[in-house]
C-alpha cells in the first residue's frame, strides 16, 4: 500500500492513525502542499486525484481518496481491530460523531480555504486566527455536550472508534493554532489518553518523513 500525504494534514493524519492501529505496512509518498505553489496542485497528482486533496491510498488497483472512506475500506478488508462497532444503531452514532469532525469543524479551517482568506480576500494574519478560532469553538462546543453523553474512555463508550481517529488531529489543529481547551473536558481528556496508545504516537505529524519541524 502507498500513502500519499502531507505531514499537518489532518485528513491523512486519521488515516495514518487507522494503518497503523490495524498494524499494516505501508509506504508514505509525500505531497508537500506548500512547496513549489503546492504539489497537489502538479499535473501527476492532479490525475491521482482531481480534487487536489490529500490523502490518496493505492491498495493494489485502487486508488481511493477521501479519509474516511480509506478508513472504512481499511476497516472492511482489515477487519481486526474493529473501527465501528456491530449494531447498526451504535456505529451510526460513532460515524455521526466522526462526520461532525471531519465535515462540519475541519474544512472550516483547511488550508485550502486559510490560503483563500488571506489571498484573495486580503484578511491579515490577525483576521485569519480570529476565522479559525471562531469555528473551531462552535465546532467544539457541540462536540464537547455530545461526547458528554457517549464517551467512557473514548469518544463512544470504552471502544476506540472512527470516532477518536478523527477526534485527535482536530485536537492537534486546535492546539497549533492556540484555542484555549479548558472548556472542553471531555474533548481533552480523550486526546490525553489516545496520545499514550503507539499508533497515535506513530501516526502523529512530527514523526513524519516530510515533517518541518
Amino acid at each position: 500500500m502507498k500513502l500519499y500525504s502531507y505531514w499537518r494534514s489532518s485528513a491523512a493524519y486519521r488515516v495514518r492513525i487507522a494503518l497503523h492501529l490495524k498494524q499494516l505496512s505501508f509506504e508514505t509518498i509525500p505531497v508537500h502542499l506548500l512547496k513549489e505553489g503546492g504539489q497537489q496542485h502538479h499535473a501527476d497528482y492532479q490525475q491521482l486525484n482531481p480534487a487536489e486533496l490529500v490523502p490518496v491510498l493505492q491498495d493494489e488497483s485502487l486508488n481511493l481518496n477521501q479519509s474516511l472512506a480509506i478508513i472504512e475500506y481499511l476497516d472492511e478488508v482489515y477487519p481486526e481491530p474493529a473501527l465501528l462497532p456491530v449494531v447498526p444503531s451504535e456505529r451510526a452514532q460513532v460515524r455521526a460523531l466522526a462526520l461532525d469532525i471531519a465535515c462540519d469543524i475541519h474544512p472550516l479551517n483547511n488550508l485550502r480555504v486559510l490560503q483563500y482568506l488571506t489571498g484573495p480576500l486580503a484578511l491579515t494574519e490577525q483576521q485569519k486566527l480570529s476565522w479559525i478560532q471562531h469555528w473551531l469553538t462552535t465546532g467544539f462546543t457541540a462536540l464537547e455536550q455530545r461526547l458528554s453523553q457517549t464517551a467512557g474512555q473514548y469518544c463512544f463508550g470504552d471502544q476506540l472508534s472512527l470516532a477518536d481517529i478523527c477526534l485527535v488531529p482536530q485536537v492537534y489543529n486546535a492546539l497549533r493554532f492556540n484555542l484555549d481547551l479548558q472548556n472542553y473536558p471531555t474533548i481533552q481528556r480523550i486526546y490525553q489518553h489516545c496520545q499514550q496508545l503507539a499508533a497515535f504516537a506513530l501516526a502523529a505529524p512530527e514523526q513524519q518523513t516530510d515533517a518541518v519541524l
